[in-house]
């Protein structure tokens, strides 16, 4: 085999690896596993409203089997509540820090990260019959790569006792999704472009050497 074709074959082998790792093929979420996890979401303590679970069925029942963004806003304590696992003297941003121990390996594994995140600059420049809401400390979009990975994550026996670092950290936060959504720097597409590139040339560098 030529080093030409080595090139290429090496170069689709990672883009295969990466398309595949970053995107969800399995389709919306099953009744069976709708079912399942609704019995996860009923067992959660604190439990949830009726209104909470009718909501959060109609999610799974409405899944498109794509990827969505949740997009959030968050205001942060001051002074982090004094729980347990707080140590004195840490600010708001260490113990998110606490939560996100596990929160960037689980979501890592499944793809998920953000894709826009930003320190407020002001306060809400444009309120409308929304009271208490006009301070906010942080905004970010979080990409899942599908429903079902949310869901694999946030129903984790290990999710439960770091969330409780996120509830002393924030002080109020609104988190809603957005699906179907688009952006111009899907990474499959400047992976693809990027790899065309490099392929391109080292295909060119092989055929300036005679090899």
């Amino acid at each position: 085999m030529t080093r030409t074709r080595w090139i290429w074959l090496v170069l689709v082998g990672f883009y295969t690896a990466f398309f595949s790792w970053y995107t969800s093929f399995a389709g919306p979420l099953s009744d069976e596993e709708i079912a399942h996890y609704m019995n996860l979401v009923e067992r959660q303590v604190p439990k949830l409203s009726p209104e909470k679970l009718t909501l959060m069925r109609q999610f799974m029942e409405e899944d498109t089997g794509d990827d969505f963004v949740m997009i959030n806003a968050i205001d942060m304590y001051e002074t982090p509540l004094q729980i347990e696992g707080v140590e004195t003297g840490e600010t708001s941003d260490e113990v998110l820090a606490k939560y996100m121990e596990y929160m960037i390996p689980a979501l890592f594994s499944r793809a998920c990260h953000p894709v826009i995140w930003g320190r407020a600059a002001a306060e809400t420049m444009d309120i409308m019959n929304a009271e208490g809401m006009e301070h906010w400390s942080v905004g970010a979009g979080m990409r899942y790569r599908s429903r079902r990975d949310v869901f694999e994550i946030s129903m984790n026996p290990e999710f439960s006792g770091s969330h409780e670092f996120k509830i002393a950290a924030m002080r109020k936060t609104i988190a809603f999704p957005i699906d179907p959504w688009f952006q111009l720097g899907d990474p499959r597409l400047v992976l693809a472009l990027l790899f065309t590139l490099i392929g391109f040339g080292l295909s060119w560098r092989v055929a300036v050497r005679g090899g």
